[in-house]
């Protein structure tokens, strides 16, 4: 038999089946009572957790929404600055290139009235003078041409060329006399061939030759007119090296012996011919294509490289500007960039 006691009145009681099966029922019920009441505050606990999630992530979103439009306006006002300072950079470089453009034309202006005056007095200068500068610039340029040859400049006011060229072998051998007469006037004047023929007959020279840029229709850079050799300033030491050339070999040839006599006088003859010069003009013509064809690609060169040149300062005068001002604006916190700044001491 299950007895049991009354926790109360401690009366001591059979426990039968039915009364223990009413017990366990009523325990079951309590208990299913106090879960009930447990899983509906948890289930308030939860659904107010969740209802306090709910409110946290839409403040959060509120505060993300926030700042992603306080980061954007900033991100705004910083690019308006930016414009600002760029524009007002850009005004002062405006201003400073007027400037600047300004300064240029009066210096260009400047330059231009002293070019124009120093152009008027060198126009009523001394023929003379002009003239004696012409003559001792084709005597420098022949000497430093042909080392081994004598030069003699002929005094002003005494009868004869201007220079005369003695021309000698590496050894010192004497092969004759080149008599040279320079120009510089803008029309040619027949009278230059008499003169000079009257010359070289006084000095006893081997050949004559006058340089000038104003020559005979017939002759355009190097040619011959009635005996006398007549040549462009730019063809005189072309002209010079050949008839050096023709002046050693008609030496060597009598230094053979006397049976060559007639091999001298056939090139001499030759090299007085209307042949020799025609065939020495074409040859400078040809020199003179090549050389302007050079000079035109260089300057087209130096002109494009000038043109880059500028360009480079130009933009690195800007940058530098740039950085500069913004440096002055933005101190300490503007990252330094290699190139524009000062090397360390």
């Amino acid at each position: 038999m299950n007895n049991v006691v009354c926790p109360h009145c401690h009366h001591s009681f059979e426990l039968t089946e039915a009364f223990r099966h009413q017990v366990e029922e009523q325990i079951l019920t309590d208990i299913r009572k106090q879960h009930a009441v447990e899983l509906a505050v948890k289930e308030k606990a939860l659904r107010e957790s969740q209802e306090q999630e709910l409110k946290l992530r839409k403040v959060k979103n509120e505060l993300d929404e926030e700042k992603r439009v306080w980061e954007l306006e900033k991100i705004r006002q910083m690019d308006t600055e930016k414009q600002k300072v760029r524009e007002k950079t850009m005004e002062e470089f405006q201003d400073i290139f007027r400037l600047k453009e300004k300064e240029k034309d009066m210096v260009i202006e400047g330059l231009k009235k002293s070019l124009d005056e120093a152009q008027r007095k060198a126009s009523v200068g001394s023929q003379q003078r002009q003239g004696e500068v012409l003559e001792l610039d084709l005597e420098q340029h022949l000497s430093q041409s042909f080392r081994d040859d004598e030069f003699i400049a002929i005094a002003k006011g005494a009868l004869g060329a201007d220079i005369r060229q003695i021309v000698r072998t590496p050894r010192g051998t004497v092969c004759g006399t080149i008599l040279w007469e320079s120009k510089r006037t803008k029309n040619w004047s027949q009278g230059w061939i008499g003169k000079l023929k009257s010359d070289g007959l006084r000095d006893g020279a081997d050949l004559l030759a006058i340089v000038s840029d104003a020559l005979p229709e017939s002759v355009t850079h190097i040619g011959q007119h009635e005996g006398v050799h007549l040549c462009s300033t730019a063809s005189v030491i072309p002209l010079a090296t050949l008839l050096r050339k023709l002046l050693i070999e008609v030496t060597r040839q009598k230094k053979i012996g006397e049976n060559q006599t007639d091999k001298a006088h056939q090139l001499y003859t030759y090299i007085t011919s209307r042949d020799f010069s025609s065939r020495i003009e074409n040859i400078i013509n040809i020199y003179q294509q090549m050389q302007d064809s050079l000079n035109r690609e260089r300057t087209a060169y130096e002109k494009m490289w000038k043109q880059r040149e500028s360009q480079i300062n130009q933009l690195l005068n800007g940058v530098g500007g740039i950085y500069g001002y913004l440096q002055g604006v933005a101190g300490p916190s503007l990252p330094s960039v290699p190139g524009l700044e000062l090397p360390d001491s």
